[in-house]
């Protein structure tokens, strides 16, 4: 399995690469999984019927919530841990002190270092399309390393190879 990644060409209006275009790369986003989907599977890997996986899920989305909104940091199986967090403007007095002063509230969501590494490790598809939206290229990592072109210490190939999409793999076959 392969995360995939679009590089898209795009107008630059500020900053470094002002009025050119450069290819921007962005997380292809997948639909989301509706509850009842991710509740039948999990259902079916544990054995447990529905009905008991329903109540088990309702249940443990309700003490997460709870506990995260008391201010702790709740552990989700597997992954990591979930808590909440607010920026706020700082001021220099004690009296200035309010709640106007909160700009957001946030979900901190920290990953276990097994979950960080199964991502690093996951190979990555990038397809590119032009500024007309034409597929132009496909590049796929054979790894979970990462190309930097910046830094000329690394081989060319960089662990991933290149293909003109009218030469991709399994298309055409």
């Amino acid at each position: 399995m392969a995360l995939k990644v679009k590089a898209k060409e795009q107008y630059q209006n500020i900053g470094k690469y002002a009025n050119t275009y450069r290819y921007v790369m962005m997380p292809e986003l997948y639909t989301a999984l509706a509850q009842d989907k991710v509740i039948k599977e999990a259902a079916l890997r544990s054995g447990v019927s529905r009905g008991v996986m329903q109540a088990c899920w309702d249940a443990a989305g309700e003490v997460i919530k709870a506990w995260a909104t008391e201010g702790h940091s709740v552990a989700l199986p597997g992954l990591g841990t979930m808590r909440f967090g607010l920026r706020a403007k700082s001021v220099e007095k004690v009296d200035e002190v309010k709640a106007g002063l909160i700009t957001s509230r946030r979900i901190i969501f920290t990953p276990t270092s097994d979950l960080k590494d199964e991502l690093a490790n996951t190979a990555v598809q990038i397809t590119c399309f032009d500024r007309t939206g034409k597929e132009v290229k496909r590049v796929t990592s054979t790894s979970g390393e990462v190309e930097d072109p910046e830094n000329e210490n690394q081989n060319s190939n960089g662990g991933s190879s290149s293909t003109p999409t009218g030469d991709v793999p399994g298309e055409g076959d």
